[in-house]
């Protein structure tokens, strides 16, 4: 059974709580306590910034997965991933959202306990497969949704004379 510190003598593991640091609380709000990351202001572009924060989490699972991660964490890492996407997606609220909760860093930390309660379980290849599957799904369906979005408000534009 690994010691808590092997998740810390773990250099890939290390580069996940480095990336999930510059994502979630790299900057400080000047004379206050108060953190921040790249998370909420790559939020401020619409759809690109989602997509891309969106993606540095799925890299970050994905390496998580890899060292250990059992299937229960895996789904708690992913709805943690999930909720900051999908409310982070929304205009104004979402990107309040994403100053304060800060879903990478939820995520390493659920992971280093998961580690210091001896649950290290080694590799999750079959895990990995089935969570690339469910983001690709959910990349589609978000794809197909702004498509369809985007063209209803054009129809609806075009039928009231808006332009």
């Amino acid at each position: 059974m690994p010691s808590p510190s092997s998740f810390s003598n773990d250099e890939r593991l290390r580069w996940v709580e480095r990336v999930a640091r510059l994502m979630d609380s790299q900057f400080r709000l000047p004379g206050t306590s108060f953190r921040f990351g790249l998370d909420p202001l790559l939020g401020l572009i619409p759809v690109v910034g989602d997509l891309s924060t969106f993606a540095v989490s799925g890299a970050l699972l994905l390496t998580m997965m890899r060292h250990g991660a059992s299937r229960h964490l895996v789904v708690r890492m992913a709805l943690n991933i999930l909720l900051d996407t999908v409310i982070g997606a929304i205009p104004i609220i979402g990107n309040l959202f994403d100053f304060a909760y800060k879903s990478n860093e939820r995520n390493v930390e659920l992971l280093r306990r998961h580690y210091a309660e001896g649950k290290y379980t080694g590799s999750g290849k079959g895990l990995i497969v089935v969570v690339m599957l469910a983001f690709l799904l959910f990349l589609g369906l978000l794809f197909w949704g702004l498509w369809a979005g985007t063209a209803w408000l054009w129809d609806y534009a075009h039928l009231r004379n808006v332009w």
